[in-house]
């Protein structure tokens, strides 16, 4: 079995470290990745066609000791970064006890 993810894109705010009672602490970010395609049927007309974008946002969760703290450091909003880690995906329930799907990047 493999759960492996890779991810190149841009953070979205600077990095926040929270700490869960009784856990260690972990440093959580966003960060976009941008898709591109050309619409239309470039086929035929060279450079015919629209180049549509879509943003991804996603949120990484560092846990790490080490990387936890140096990602609460040294990453910035607007950096580009590399992220390597795992999908994982959690449930909780909010302040109007809803349950929801929280879907994050281990890194």
């Amino acid at each position: 079995a493999m759960n492996r993810v890779q991810l190149l894109g841009r953070v979205g705010q600077d990095p926040i470290m929270r700490q869960v009672e009784g856990r260690n602490p972990v440093t959580i970010f966003s960060l976009a990745t941008n898709e591109m395609w050309r619409t239309g049927d470039s086929e035929v007309a060279q450079g015919g066609g629209d180049i549509s974008q879509k943003t991804t946002w996603h949120r990484i969760s560092v846990f790490r000791p080490g990387l936890r703290d140096v990602t609460y450091q040294y990453v910035k909003k607007g950096s580009r970064i590399f992220v390597e880690g795992k999908i994982d995906y959690g449930e909780y329930t909010d302040k109007n006890n809803v349950r929801r799907q929280a879907t994050t990047i281990i890194a």
